[in-house]
């Protein structure tokens, strides 16, 4: 079994958000999950993980989200980047749980 070690200057967060009934993952899961893994020295988004049913949707969505850095653009301007380029029927609720992971992680960070 193979798997990543991150750096101790890693953190996780995830969010969820609703998936709507209509479309196909919908009918097989009720919400998406995204988990962005930070360093939170530098702010760079430096993996990512995601429950959506294609392994093809999950790898793209890494490939937008991973080197995404956090503390030098605002998140608005990942939200974009995904919108710009991530066009499956899940695009609103993963940007809703990318934003939700941010909230978390910008919350975690002021404490």
């Amino acid at each position: 079994m193979s798997f990543e070690i991150y750096p101790v200057d890693t953190v996780y967060f995830i969010s969820y958000a609703r998936l709507s009934q209509s479309i196909p993952a919908g009918k097989l899961l009720d919400v998406v999950g995204v988990g962005l893994i930070i360093n939170y020295h530098t702010g760079e988004i430096v993996d990512t993980s995601c429950t959506l049913i294609t392994e093809e949707a999950k790898r793209f969505l890494k490939s937008v989200i991973v080197g995404f850095n956090l503390h030098h653009e605002p998140i608005e301007h990942l939200i974009k980047r995904i919108t710009d380029r991530y066009h499956g029927m899940s695009q609103k609720a993963i940007c809703v749980a990318v934003q939700g992971a941010y909230d978390r992680y910008i919350q975690w960070k002021t404490k």
